[in-house]
C-alpha cells in the first residue's frame, strides 16, 4: 500500500510543483522578460525609413525669372530643377522652358533664373556678390560651356558627357578628370566657373 501511496504521489509532486511554476509566470512574480538585443536589420523597411529621414536635408533654392513665385524656397536635398519650379508655382506663359534641365538635382545656394523666350541669357549663369559672371559647370550646357575662355565644341562636349557618366563635379579639380582638360585650362577657367 505505501509503495502504491508513494507512485502515486510522485507524479502528483511533480504536477503540483509545475501548475505553482506556471501560475508565478502568469502573475509576473518571477517571469522573465526577453529583450531583444540585436543591431537594426539593414533589410527592415523601419530602418530604412530612420536612415531616409537623418539623410534628408533642407537646402534652399532661389527662383528667380520667369516662374509665377519667384522666391527662396527650402527643397529636400534629393530634389530636381521641376520640383523647385513646381514648388514656385510652375513657368509663366513666357517662360523659355527649353532653356531649363528640369532633370537636374537641386543643390544649396543654387540659382534658377528663367529666362523669356528671346531674351538672351542662361538659366545657370549666375551674378555673383562682387560682380562677375560665373558659368555653374554642373548646370551649364555645352554651348556655354563652350563660350569658357579656352573651351571649344570638343572640350565642351567632353565636360557634359563626363558629367552625365560620373555625376556633378565637386570641386574644380575634378575637370582634370575630362579628357583634354589639364592644369593650364583648368587654370584658365577658375575664375569663370562655380563648382559645385
Amino acid at each position: 500500500m505505501k509503495r502504491i501511496l508513494f507512485i502515486v504521489a510522485i507524479p502528483l509532486a511533480i504536477i503540483v510543483v509545475l501548475l505553482l511554476a506556471s501560475e508565478k509566470d502568469d502573475h509576473g512574480t518571477d517571469a522573465k522578460v526577453m529583450v531583444k538585443d540585436e543591431p537594426l536589420d539593414p533589410t527592415d523597411p523601419s530602418s530604412d525609413q530612420e536612415e531616409e529621414t537623418s539623410a534628408t536635408q533642407s537646402i534652399y533654392v532661389d527662383i528667380k525669372g520667369e516662374v509665377k513665385h519667384p522666391g527662396v524656397y527650402e527643397m529636400e536635398s534629393e530634389a530636381r530643377v521641376v520640383d523647385a519650379i513646381e514648388t514656385a508655382g510652375g513657368f509663366t506663359t513666357n517662360a523659355d522652358q527649353s532653356q531649363v534641365n528640369l532633370a537636374l538635382k537641386v543643390q544649396d545656394e543654387m540659382v534658377i533664373d528663367v529666362i523669356a523666350v528671346g531674351e538672351n541669357g542662361s538659366s545657370v549663369v549666375n551674378e555673383q556678390s562682387n560682380g562677375t559672371v560665373k558659368v555653374k559647370i554642373n548646370q551649364a550646357t555645352a554651348e556655354e560651356i563652350e563660350a569658357l575662355n579656352g573651351i571649344g565644341p570638343a572640350k565642351a562636349a567632353a565636360i557634359v558627357q563626363y558629367r552625365e557618366e560620373h555625376g556633378l563635379f565637386q570641386k574644380p579639380e575634378d575637370l582634370l578628370n575630362v579628357s583634354g582638360i589639364g592644369e593650364k585650362t583648368l587654370e584658365a577657367l577658375e575664375d569663370e566657373i562655380q563648382v559645385p
